[in-house]
């Protein structure tokens, strides 16, 4: 994702000499071109990210739209009143690039896992959040992301994520993708578990059911029709994310969901990162198994709610189904 937003970015540059990029000295073994292109526009903060985001502030305020670029959990906690009152408070064009989404530096331990940025950052007003699924998303919010003054957090992973979309014929930020249609269970997701989503929506079809995917790629504002009017249709809602389950993806949902007309046979159920810290090193697949949010454990939990023998492939339907 992060190679697809600096080749984004450095098209957008050659056409718009108001773009800048600044970093909290990383990312060079992506940005070398934007900088040797644009040297002028680009700075080296050096580790300090509070002072970053002061800097983007002053150039935004000179009529210049900043990119500011960090792992994503020193760019949003560290520098949570920097945003709040200098970018926020101001409704300035910035946009705060943080790579290594979740568990994306599984092995650096706490101080580097973003489970709590999607909460942080969904608390500030005029924030936008966008938590692109895949390379093309990423193209396409950048793309799309000049039509907003206003601040917006880019969350994105860190390396080697598969393109999941051929193609994206209509792009809106704050309008999520139906990836795939389906009847009877309904999964909204964003960022890299997009790819864990889609392959748990494969062993369920094979099970039987009928599943629709939901890329909602913008967590606020997020899209509000496109929830309601899958939860009119679909009795079985999940939210799948690699962020705690509090102030996330799914707590986006499931409040627009509370305040909506009552649907007695609506089943809504959050997945995502319990409320706890992770106290172990190892790959993130391994980590997003042990917090239960691998393929094979999400498909579980979603047999175990809708009332499915998990140990049985069978042709079924789940209308009938007591929960």
């Amino acid at each position: 994702m992060r190679t697809a937003f600096i080749k984004t970015l450095t098209t957008m540059a050659r056409k718009d000499i108001r773009i800048y990029l600044l970093t909290g000295d990383l990312g060079f073994s992506v940005i070398e071109n934007f900088r040797k292109e644009f040297p002028d526009r680009f700075f080296n903060v050096g580790i300090a990210e509070q002072t970053m985001i002061g800097v983007a502030a002053g150039l935004a305020l000179s009529g210049k739209t900043v990119f500011t670029y960090s792992i994503a959990s020193f760019i949003t906690m560290r520098c949570f009143e920097q945003i709040r009152n200098d970018l926020c408070y101001h409704n300035l064009k910035v946009r705060i690039i943080g790579v290594g989404s979740g568990f994306s530096y599984s092995t650096s331990g706490i101080t580097h896992h973003s489970l709590s940025d999607i909460a942080i950052m969904r608390s500030l007003p005029n924030m936008t959040i966008i938590v692109p699924g895949d390379p093309v998303e990423v193209e396409r919010a950048m793309e799309k992301s000049d039509d907003i003054e206003g601040p917006i957090y880019f969350r994105l992973g860190k390396t080697g994520e598969p393109k999941l979309h051929s193609s994206i014929s209509e792009f809106t930020i704050g309008k999520g993708l139906v990836m795939k249609e389906g009847d009877d269970i309904a999964l909204i997701t964003c960022g890299s578990m997009l790819e864990v989503t889609k392959s748990v929506a494969e062993v369920l079809e094979k099970k039987g059911l009928s599943v629709k995917v939901i890329s909602m790629h913008t967590v606020k504002p997020i899209d509000e029709n496109l929830i309601l009017n899958t939860a009119s249709k679909i009795k079985y809602l999940f939210t799948i994310e690699e962020h705690n389950i509090i102030g996330g993806l799914g707590s986006a949902v499931a409040e627009i969901l509370s305040e909506a007309p009552s649907r007695e046979k609506m089943v809504f159920k959050r997945i995502g990162v319990e409320d706890k810290f992770c106290i172990v090193a190892g790959n993130r697949n391994y980590i997003r198994d042990l917090f239960d949010i691998s393929k094979e454990k999400i498909v579980s939990h979603i047999l175990s709610i809708v009332g499915l023998d998990k140990t049985k492939v069978t042709k079924c339907s789940i209308t009938s189904s007591k929960v």
